[in-house]
């Protein structure tokens, strides 16, 4: 898949590093059919005031108009024994024993061509005389340690929750990579791996221009801690510091786009950027909903809260099953409505309407999923639900087959299955897609 579009502060090849989404497999297993691509034209891309860590490509007006790939339906599927998508990844009986037979054999494979390859003392002289090949590419500058104080830093003003004021000094950075906290929540701590929502405003030291943030879309940020998906700047400065504190952040170039820089935000090789990072909301892997559970309306399956363990779900006997989608709240939530094309981040548990009998829980994972929503990355009924229902809900979806699998089996869900699903809605923000 080409062009990507990044979220706001994604990692670049240069200084960040693929990390999977240990909550990224689609509940319920793979969607039938083989996927199919989102083109979204330019001018909807630009309302995205993300930026990402890679360089941008130099502007050529003859392709403004030509649509870019947003996200894409086809992913890596890791099965289970049951045959459907696992999280995290797991191979099963079977895999285990085949990939102990490729690991074998790639072993060996990689023996051979060592021994093949290397240079005996008759072929040194000939290697000597040889033309040097292609240089490879160099290596990143490792990531300065974190300090929280630097010989000058910018001025900052304003509030918590509103968009900072950034002076910057007419003094050089000194280069420190420089995390200091301004003022500090009452909020839980952010260990990695915790789920944050982050709004940040961003300023370039040497040019003293603004750098479009989350202050500037409305939209917070949405990403795990440390998982490495957005430029160091962001991604492990939140760690250890508690919701509803503010940070002032100083990125030296290895912290942020590296020493290419990012030409199409006007970012220098050797430019240091200054954030200022308010972390509205930390939620930890294994979290859920709190709050009092009403009883669903009648015809709903029966719901029994276990905690963080997988919740009971209890057909009516008797009930006809639905031809539409039917949803119900069980916990209200406080925060705002979900929209379509944001990241969510979710705990559920999934089972059959004919019986009860689950298929399906994050919670037996003790880990949250992720999902754009919007995205055709999970069923129909899934982005149907969620999207329009407040932060912090617990809700329950029945959803028949016309928005689920369909008429094709999927792992343990026979085709033509009605479902039902009690999902959590934890957090809601701008985030990319998990693929």
């Amino acid at each position: 898949m080409s062009d990507k579009t990044s979220s706001p502060g994604e990692a670049g090849t240069a200084n960040g590093t693929a990390a999977g989404d240990p909550a990224a497999s689609r509940p319920g297993g793979p969607l039938p059919g083989d996927g199919e691509s989102i083109v979204v034209p330019p001018s909807i891309l630009k309302q995205q005031a993300g930026w990402g860590g890679a360089p941008a490509e130099p502007r050529d007006a003859a392709k403004d108009d030509e649509p870019q790939v947003f996200a894409s339906t086809v992913r890596k599927k890791d099965f289970s024994e049951a045959g459907y998508d696992e999280n995290p990844p797991g191979a099963g009986k079977l895999g285990v024993i085949l990939g102990t037979v490729l690991a074998l054999l790639l072993v060996g494979s990689g023996v051979t061509l060592y021994m093949v390859n290397k240079p005996s003392s008759s072929t040194k002289a000939k290697a000597a005389d040889a033309a040097p090949s292609t240089p490879a590419a160099p290596t990143p500058d490792p990531v300065p340690p974190i300090k929280d104080s630097a010989k000058v830093l910018p001025t900052i003003t304003g509030d918590f929750g509103k968009k900072p004021t950034i002076e910057v000094p007419k003094e050089a950075a000194d280069g420190s990579f420089v995390v200091k906290q301004i003022s500090e929540g009452d909020g839980p701590k952010v260990d990695k791996g915790a789920w944050v929502t982050v709004d940040f405003a961003a300023k370039d030291w040497a040019t003293g221009k603004d750098i479009a943030g989350s202050y500037d879309n409305g939209k917070p940020q949405l990403y795990q801690a440390g998982s490495g998906k957005l430029i160091p700047a962001l991604d492990s400065v939140v760690t250890g510091h508690k919701a509803g504190s503010r940070l002032l952040v100083v990125a030296p170039p290895a912290a942020a786009f590296g020493t290419q820089g990012n030409s199409g935000m006007g970012v220098g090789a050797t430019d240091n950027l200054v954030f200022v990072v308010d972390i509205k909301q930390a939620t930890a892997p294994d979290a859920t909903v709190s709050g009092d559970m009403t009883d669903p309306p009648a015809g709903f399956p029966k719901v029994k809260d276990n905690g963080k363990k997988a919740a009971d779900i209890t057909p009516e006997p008797g009930a006809a099953e639905p031809t539409e989608l039917k949803s119900a709240v069980l916990i209200p939530g406080k925060g705002r409505k979900v929209e379509s094309g944001e990241k969510v981040v979710v705990q559920y548990t999934g089972a059959l309407y004919k019986d009860g009998k689950k298929f399906d829980s994050s919670l037996d994972r003790g880990q949250a999923f992720s999902f754009v929503t919007g995205g055709g990355s999970v069923i129909e009924g899934w982005d149907k639900g969620v999207v329009g229902q407040t932060i912090g809900s617990r809700i329950e979806l029945v959803i028949p087959p016309s928005l689920g699998y369909k008429d094709q089996a999927s792992g343990p869900i026979p085709a033509n299955s009605t479902l039902v699903f009690v999902i959590d809605i934890l957090d809601a923000g701008v985030g990319a897609a998990d693929s």
